[in-house]
């Protein structure tokens, strides 16, 4: 596994980049700011030189960002600390996140040195993910086996660094796999949260399913879940109760079925998995304010959800 990131890693040359912020990314909701890649030989001083002031730091002071820095650490060791974890012994194949606002410093072994790949992530998105995602906050240091998929993207972003026909959008895009990578890998590794795991499976089987009655304490026992913990595990990862996801995916299927056809309300009821048009017109008024009737003559009209979305049934 180390091996593959020290491949994966090591073509590159050392450098250091920072991107100016550009006010057209914000579209992106979040991006790369600055990445780089340091080899610091046995006793020689750290950080090296070339940093701009807010981000220059020494041992003795730390250093405190107002963005997500990882580091990925592909040869040599060193050590960690931050305001919250005290120190730690970081390896080869040792991946850790620098999260805003945590006091941190850190070094290689004066035995050793180090090389390291790193990239900071800046934008609303990422500031809401860092805040949504408590795994995220909670799990700051990876193992060289839970590192390994950050690695290879990381290879990508130092590529598209190097390459002048590169844009910063496609280095938007790589951000976003990496903060993928973190929710998805701390996830699957913290026990607490084991039942977070089975989501994606839980939302695949009622994307494909939702126009089906449906028992969602069923769904629970299929994915070797209790009710209770599926439904808070669901709710945590998607914003929506199971019943709600399910309701949503009828109305928004409900609206291409007016848009494109002409089959009355009790046939697209059925077609969705409603007990009646009633239901379905009932159903469709409380999430955007308007009967079916009415919006299937006006399709282009402003439909807005109501805060809670729609009744929960549980």
């Amino acid at each position: 596994m180390i091996n593959i990131i020290q491949n994966m890693i090591n073509p590159h040359k050392d450098y250091a980049r920072y991107y100016p912020d550009a006010p057209s990314l914000r579209k992106w909701g979040l991006w790369i700011s600055a990445s780089g890649i340091a080899t610091i030989s046995p006793g020689h001083p750290y950080p090296p030189g070339g940093h701009p002031p807010d981000h220059d730091f020494d041992w003795e002071k730390g250093r405190t960002l107002d963005a997500l820095q990882i580091i990925l650490i592909t040869g040599g060791k060193g050590w960690l600390e931050t305001g919250e974890s005290g120190r730690k012994l970081i390896g080869v194949g040792t991946a850790f996140l620098l999260l805003p606002g945590v006091w941190h410093r850190y070094r290689p072994d004066p035995s050793t040195g180090w090389r390291e790949s790193w990239i900071e992530i800046r934008g609303p998105l990422a500031e809401e993910l860092i805040t949504g995602e408590s795994l995220l906050v909670r799990k700051t240091i990876l193992s060289p086996a839970e590192s390994s998929p950050l690695g290879e993207v990381m290879h990508r972003i130092h590529s598209l660094a190097e390459d002048p026909g590169s844009t910063r959008p496609e280095l938007s895009a790589e951000a976003l796999r990496c903060m993928a990578f973190l929710a998805k890998g701390c996830q699957e590794n913290n026990p607490g949260e084991s039942s977070g795991r089975h989501i994606p499976r839980a939302e695949r089987y009622l994307s494909e399913h939702h126009s089906e009655a449906l028992d969602m304490e069923e769904v629970a026992r299929k994915l070797g879940l209790s009710y209770s913990s599926f439904r808070r595990s669901f709710q945590r990862q998607t914003g929506l109760s199971p019943w709600q996801y399910v309701l949503r995916l009828r109305l928004e299927r409900a609206c291409r079925i007016l848009r494109t056809s002409d089959g009355t309300l009790d046939e697209i009821a059925s077609r969705l998995g409603f007990s009646s048009a009633f239901h379905l017109s009932s159903a469709f008024k409380k999430a955007y304010g308007q009967s079916p009737s009415i919006w299937r003559r006006n399709p282009q009209s402003l439909m807005e959800e109501s805060p809670a979305w729609v009744a929960d049934r549980g």
